[in-house]
């Protein structure tokens, strides 16, 4: 019998920190540590997503082929160190604080990796850690689980080591490097210094950056001249879609902030917003202008992989590539044949990629290829519970709950509910590893119901009224919805809603106050039909789950449409819950109407009034 080669990929200590274990060239478990310790995008050692992984995998920390982390820190440093000399004397402060930080202890990962494994299993003595390079992590997510055995590699996002995007060329197992930009030019930097200036977080608003650009108005005067202004002050895009950044008006290089004030509100001619600072349109296109300017460099960069390769697919990762916006306008060019993204482009992919980067090219295992299929297993590579520990959590909480063993009546009864315009939390199987919720951590809705959008952004996410919601649909009913020829299991593409879906605009639709413009009526599936009447899709397709492909064929069963609201199982500022504890809290803490966590079945009204000690705006901070 072949012996199994198990190998521990490990992401943290910048955001999105994550484990993975591949074996023989599967992917066994993956996890973000923020699951775990309910602290979004947790950085520090992915103690709690180790422990899972090696639990489920039946592994054994001593007997690893190979534990390897995503990217190199010694070539960071270096960076670090280039970068405060090539602006000295400027950024005296940061340099302080960021040499405090590396000389006591990231300079030395390896024996903190050690003395964190140690914590898992005291004996702990496997000699075989590797350091992969950041983007090398990121272009091995991608590339290894996507179903081409030949494909252009393009990972574009903040920065790593020295790169911030690459060019590379995958061949069955191997990836050869092509093209790089370079720090302090990056494409995910500039994105970050928009998301920065318009109120949002770094590093955790760049998606509602991309929700609100679709409420700017594209041909007006402002928009354009914004567009100029980015393109003639900020950055100078070239023809293969490298940029240069303008330094003179950003701090990320040696300061302590994205960018220096003063100077963009002198540029934009308005003051910096704030978060929970109220929109204006202003703000709606600005943020057009910079995601118009983003897409047209993602093209402009495939182009390029294109010309330098030759390949008919491309892989994607890289924190650029979770703008589905961006990715839908990249499908539409027809560059290559065939896309594929890898569904946690961002760090956290980057444990997955780094696993395989050993697997593949520290040991040169051979490659299984699924022609047609990807390795990412519906990104279903969490924890999963059984009814027992199930039915502890409720009778622990003193829940009142009714067990429902025919998943045929269940399925019946939830579809009736959502016709009716329920808001149900819906917890199966595994957890989805990533940032999105595919179907088994997920808040669910009526995407016909002209209220449903206000009602989860106010009375359940708790989140802006802007934020758009997705639309899950059956694989077999995409095109009907959607103008999409190619599946979206990961939630990656956005395509416009096809015309028979949509209602009449009144004709000053265009020029409507934000709010107005929300709330008109414009979509059949007015829940998931943003305002430029477009959508970021989830297809469901049968065999990678069954659970929730049943329930929204039962939903179109009764209704005739075979789609529904899917957002992730959390409030803002909450990571995606994970067990069925996190559930609950989050049902109770909500005005959501039912909970539905495996076959078991909870009506919000015949719960007990619910206590909390901490109040979860306190515990969980707003993103």
């Amino acid at each position: 019998m072949t012996s199994k080669c198990k190998i521990l990929g490990i992401s943290a200590f910048y955001h999105d920190a994550a484990a993975a274990i591949i074996e023989n060239g599967y992917i066994k478990a993956a996890a973000q540590e923020e699951r775990f310790t309910r602290k979004k995008h947790d950085a520090s050692f992915p103690v709690n997503a180790i422990k899972y992984c090696i639990e489920f995998s039946n592994a054994e920390l001593n007997s690893f082929d190979a534990i390897i982390f995503y990217e190199q820190p010694k070539l960071k440093f270096k960076r670090l160190l280039s970068t405060y000399y090539n602006f000295a004397p400027s950024g005296v402060k940061s340099f302080t604080r960021s040499m405090s930080s590396w000389l006591s202890g990231k300079l030395f990962l390896r024996n903190i990796i050690i003395k964190e494994l140690k914590k898992i299993k005291p004996e702990f003595n496997n000699k075989n850690i590797f350091f992969s390079e950041h983007h090398l992590s990121h272009a091995a997510s991608t590339f290894y689980p996507s179903p081409f055995s030949d494909a252009a590699i393009v990972t574009i996002d903040g920065v790593g080591e020295w790169a911030t995007a690459s060019i590379c060329h995958g061949k069955d197992n191997t990836i050869t490097k092509v093209k790089e930009l370079h720090f302090p030019h990056s494409l995910g930097l500039l994105y970050s210094a928009f998301t920065y200036f318009l109120g949002f977080q770094v590093n955790s608003g760049e998606y509602k950056l991309m929700g609100l650009a679709p409420y700017g108005s594209a041909n007006s005067k402002q928009t354009l001249d914004y567009i100029k202004t980015i393109q003639k002050e900020l950055v100078d895009i070239k023809q293969d879609g490298s940029i240069w950044l303008n330094q003179k008006y950003f701090d990320y290089a040696t300061g302590l902030k994205m960018i220096k004030t003063k100077k963009w509100e002198q540029l934009f001619n308005f003051s910096k917003r704030e978060p929970e600072q109220s929109i204006e349109q202003f703000h709606c296109n600005l943020a057009y202008a910079i995601q118009k300017i983003t897409e047209d460099c993602v093209i402009k960069i495939a182009k390029e992989a294109k010309k330098l390769t030759n390949a008919k697919n491309i892989c994607l990762a890289g924190g650029v590539a979770l703008n589905c916006v961006a990715n839908g306008k990249l499908l539409k060019e027809r560059v290559f044949e065939n896309m594929f993204i890898q569904p946690a482009a961002g760090d956290a992919g980057g444990a997955i990629g780094a696993a395989y980067t050993a697997y593949h090219i520290l040991l040169n295992k051979e490659r299984i290829i699924k022609k047609g299929n990807d390795f990412m297993q519906g990104e279903y590579l969490g924890p999963e519970f059984t009814d027992e520990e199930i039915n502890t959590t409720l009778e622990k909480h003193s829940a009142k709950f009714q067990r429902i063993e025919n998943y045929g009546k269940l399925v019946d009864k939830i579809s009736d509910l959502l016709k009716n315009g329920s808001v149900i939390g819906w917890f199966q199987g595994r957890m989805e590893f990533g940032p999105r919720a595919l179907g088994n951590r997920s808040i669910i809705g009526d995407a016909r119901n002209f209220e449903m959008q206000k009602k989860l952004n106010l009375k359940i996410k708790y989140r802006e009224s802007f934020r758009p919601f997705a639309p899950s649909v059956l694989k077999e009913d995409l095109t009907d919805f959607f103008d999409l020829k190619t599946q979206s299991p990961y939630m990656l593409l956005v395509a416009n809603v096809n015309q028979k879906h949509l209602l009449p605009l009144p004709g000053n639709y265009e020029n409507l106050p934000i709010q107005k413009k929300l709330y008109t009526k414009r979509s059949e599936i007015q829940a998931v039909t943003h305002v430029d009447l477009s959508a970021r899709i989830h297809s469901v397709a049968k065999e990678d789950n069954p659970r929730y492909w049943k329930l929204i064929n039962k939903f179109k069963q009764k209704t005739g449409y075979g789609i529904i609201v899917n957002t992730s199982f959390n409030v803002r500022g909450e990571p995606i819950v994970c067990t069925p504890d996190d559930a609950y809290r989050c049902f109770m803490r909500t005005e959501m109407d039912y909970l539905v966590i495996g076959n078991y079945f909870l009506d919000k009204k015949e719960q007990s009034n619910w206590e909390e000690t901490n109040n979860w705006k306190t515990e969980f901070p707003l993103d």
